[in-house]
């Protein structure tokens, strides 16, 4: 979130906090299973905002019931931007 101008954390936090928080392990149309490899090795991927730009990729710990994020990026056209660099 460092990277993200703090006017935007309120518009990230609250679509992770809803989709997340209760089935983070439930496909839906914005919410998939990844497959590897996958940037920073992530195993699931939600996507929000307008025009469903937005990516936040995440692994689920099932032990701990956590899930950790791992990265929150813009998608642009087929390229994901992550902290300024491009993933594909």
């Amino acid at each position: 979130m460092k990277a993200i101008e703090s006017r935007h954390h309120r518009l990230i936090r609250t679509p992770i906090d809803e989709q997340l928080r209760y089935s983070p392990d439930v496909p839906t149309r914005n919410r998939k299973r990844l497959e590897a490899p996958a940037p920073f090795e992530a195993t699931w991927e939600l996507r929000f905002g307008q025009d469903n730009r937005l990516r936040v990729l995440y692994e689920i710990d099932e032990e701990e019931k956590v899930v950790n994020i791992l990265a929150i990026g813009i998608k642009d056209r087929n390229g994901l931007l992550i902290g300024g660099e491009e993933f594909e």
